[in-house]
């Protein structure tokens, strides 16, 4: 058996929308064998095979009973044995949004669902099927939802209540509940459908045309993309910036034919007007697409997911994170990255390394072409992998961050950061003593450890710096970095200056800009002195030291200690030192998520996860302090009704003006909360660094609702922590 599918090559790079050009088939042919090893049989038959099941418990399920005995059969999972027991759960069929024709024709919905059985398996239904479903559609809206019926042997039944269906292709999958792999390895059995290539560039119309020198200039097909890549930043400061012109301008000649080069030299000779008015007007059209439309495209993207979005790893069904390879463009970079304007080119399978298992079927390339190669390596976690042309750098498609690969390494993430836990007043005591050492290359590792503790710094030197921005870490800081004071106020709004003070400013990741007065112990703002001395402000401040090094010594203190671990350890001790001090048992569940967030607050400061305000902040704000000003006026109507009410009235108006009340504290909660996360990123930290399970077990003690503090994307990533930690009788402390 083979899948043959029709990969995309991408289009411009402007457009958000991939166009499939009708494409999209998938050639399964089926066999009936048994499922003893999921593992073993082809990906494409285990959907069909998975369709052909899912009718035959439909048509079981529904025999000699009427529609009301269905009951749709509950997802089990199969992770304490490791193997699936029951594919059909998880099939093709199961992602059909199938509630829509009910919403359509709800006076029908019995008569309708019978019809849908004919379509699927015409003459399987027998007459006893038939008979309950019509006396049920005659009264279907007079009868009520609580009004039991009798079955067979005349015992009441109650009601069959409506569940509300979920397209969910993954299985849930308890993997912290097996026996873990030897040493390295990361999988048994993987596989997948590789990677979804963006769909081929479309031409521009015969109308629209590009301009050199005032002149209309038809341009070769690869020529012309490239245009269009930079008719899509003309609004934009990129078009204005000297770097990005000259690199784009660099890159664009050579995909010239030789007649093209020798015309096209000057940059701001190019007119790409007409190519940006096309762009706009096709974003136009984008958006007044109708809802058929919208939802046939949508139903498209589906149908993508169906086949790229998932893997079978172990015999289980997991989400794929980012199988659409990224589209051709101009690469943009964050501040001033010196390769702005370059163009990132487009992505081919001979490009595409593939990992999957050796026992599997192997992905088919798109007609006509080939991977570069097929790995079957079980000690690394991705499925596909490419190295891009701008900076060099590989890439890869993984598994969703609620896989178990993925699971698995978060979990032992945390379980480090907590052995560093029990080991950080010896490493500390450690750093401390190497303060005075004679020996100038131990100083400075100790000074910069220091500083990786206290202020949760990235290490620094894990990139070239000729390959990318201006952003630094501890590792790489450089004199003009800092600036020593004897005494100065850390803030402005102080009263008192502080002795030792060191400033930090200067690009982190992501080019984002670190700014921070800190006081320093005697001996470090001494240290930083010394190795300031005779230095130029571009040299190196820690020139003996470098991360490799720095790791080596970490873990030479406690095995698999690394520079990471401790922005996970001090990310997560805050956060649960915030929460003991913030949390006052007697708050409603919105005073306490305002306390939850202040102390998640606390760790985005530490970690330095800032964002810029959005520009909607002020008409958000002014809209929520409209809606105060209402409720404080619907409080003193209710106020004034309850002082003049009487007898069983003011019970009632008791009742109103307490809940009126209650609804106004959440609001002025609500502008709190708000204001002081402007300039502040909690996600990152509560996604990547906090070890889940305190948030859990805070929520479970205080009984606040979990979806309160973590999103779907959360609670989907971190179920091994919610099982984990609410199955515990004992309360989780990191």
């Amino acid at each position: 058996m083979s899948v043959v599918s029709n990969h995309h090559s991408n289009g411009n790079g402007n457009s958000t929308v991939y166009d499939t050009n009708g494409n999209d088939e998938i050639k399964k042919e089926v066999k009936d064998e048994p499922m003893a090893s999921d593992s073993e049989v082809p990906f494409g038959e285990l959907m069909k095979r998975d369709k052909k099941e899912k009718k035959q418990k439909k048509r079981k399920a529904e025999s000699g009973s009427d529609e009301d005995d269905y009951k749709p059969e509950k997802r089990k999972s199969s992770a304490k044995n490791g193997k699936k027991k029951d594919v059909g759960s998880d099939s093709e069929d199961d992602y059909k949004p199938e509630k829509k024709k009910s919403k359509k024709n709800n006076k029908k919905k019995a008569q309708e669902s019978s019809e849908d059985d004919d379509e699927e398996s015409e003459g399987d239904v027998s007459e006893e099927d038939v008979k309950p479903q019509k006396r049920k559609s005659k009264g279907a809206e007079k009868s009520k939802p609580s009004t039991s019926k009798k079955d067979a042997g005349g015992k009441k039944e109650p009601p069959k209540k409506k569940v509300k269906k979920e397209e969910d292709i993954e299985d849930i999958w308890e993997w912290w509940k097996e026996e873990k792999k030897p040493a390295g390895v990361k999988w048994n059995s993987l596989q997948h459908c590789g990677p979804l290539f963006a769909p081929p560039y479309i031409p521009l119309p015969s109308h629209v045309h590009f301009k050199y020198g005032g002149e209309k200039m038809k341009l070769t097909l690869e020529t012309e993309e490239i245009a269009q890549f930079y008719a899509g930043v003309l609004d934009h400061e990129y078009s204005t910036k000297e770097a990005f012109n000259k690199n784009f301008m660099k890159d664009w000649r050579k995909v010239m034919t030789v007649e093209e080069r020798e015309r096209i030299h000057d940059l701001k000779k190019c007119d790409f007007r007409a190519i940006d008015a096309y762009q706009k007007e096709q974003r136009e059209i984008r958006k007044a697409m109708t809802k058929e439309e919208k939802l046939k495209i949508k139903e498209e993207k589906e149908a993508e997911v169906k086949i790229y979005g998932i893997a079978i790893i172990d015999g289980h069904r997991q989400k794929v994170a980012n199988f659409r390879i990224e589209p051709p463009g101009v690469f943009r970079g964050r501040g001033g990255h010196p390769k702005m304007g370059l163009i990132k080119k487009r992505i081919m399978p001979e490009d595409v390394i593939i990992n999957c298992g050796k026992d599997t079927e192997i992905p088919k390339p798109p007609p006509g072409h080939k991977w570069k190669e097929v790995r079957h390596d079980n000690t690394v976690t991705w499925l596909c992998s490419w190295t891009e042309s701008v900076l060099g750098q590989n890439k890869y498609i993984m598994l969703n961050p609620s896989s178990k690969i993925k699971g698995e390494k978060d979990f032992e993430k945390y379980e480090t950061a907590r052995r560093l836990k029990k080991k950080i007043g010896g490493i500390r005591e450690r750093y401390t003593d190497d303060f005075k050492s004679k020996e100038m290359r131990v100083r400075q590792r100790a000074t910069a450890l220091y500083f990786i503790d206290k202020l949760a710094l990235r290490a620094g030197n894990e990139k070239d710096v000729d390959e990318a921005a201006d952003t630094v870490g501890c590792c790489s800081l450089r004199v003009e970095h800092i600036k020593l004071f004897d005494s100065a106020k850390l803030n402005e709004d102080d009263k008192k200056e502080k002795e030792f003070v060191v400033e930090f400013d200067f690009l982190g990741k992501d080019s984002i800009r670190y700014f921070n007065r800190v006081s320093v112990e005697k001996r470090v703002y001494k240290n930083l002195k010394i190795f300031m001395e005779g230095k130029a402000p571009s040299d190196d401040l820690f020139d003996r030291l470098d991360t490799a090094t720095l790791n080596d010594h970490l873990r030479s203190l406690m095995d698999g200690l690394t520079v990471k671990v401790f922005r996970t350890y001090n990310a997560s001790i805050t956060l649960q030192e915030q929460l003991i001090k913030l949390t006052n048992p007697k708050d409603n569940v919105a005073a306490k998520i305002l306390s939850y967030n202040r102390a998640n607050r606390q760790v985005a400061i530490l970690c330095n996860h800032q964002r810029a305000v959005s520009k909607g902040f002020d008409e958000s704000m002014q809209k929520l302090e409209q809606k105060i000003k209402d409720k404080k006026k619907e409080v003193k109507e209710a106020e004034a009704a309850l002082k003049s009410a009487r007898g069983a009235e003011k019970e009632k108006a008791q009742k109103k003006y307490d809940r009126l009340k209650e609804q106004l504290k959440k609001l002025k909660i609500s502008r709190t909360d708000k204001d002081e996360n402007k300039q502040i990123a909690l996600g990152t930290s509560k996604l990547n660094y906090i070890d889940p399970r305190i948030t859990v077990a805070w929520c479970k003690k205080f009984e606040v609702p979990l979806e309160k503090v973590f999103t779907k994307t959360h609670r989907e990533k971190f179920r091994w922590a919610i099982d984990m930690t609410n199955s515990s009788d004992e309360e989780y402390v990191f």
